[in-house]
């Protein structure tokens, strides 16, 4: 589990400092949350 929250929040860390908008931030948002469902095959 602690790897799981790990790789959860270096994934944030780099989203926050990739977007420069809320716009963007919110794309970023959705796309990482689309990536975690294909990963436990939601």
């Amino acid at each position: 589990m602690n790897k799981i929250a790990a790789i959860l929040m270096a994934m944030c860390v780099l989203m926050l400092t990739g977007c420069n908008t809320m716009r963007g931030f919110g794309q970023d948002v959705e796309k990482a949350g689309e990536a975690i469902q294909r990963k436990t095959g939601g």
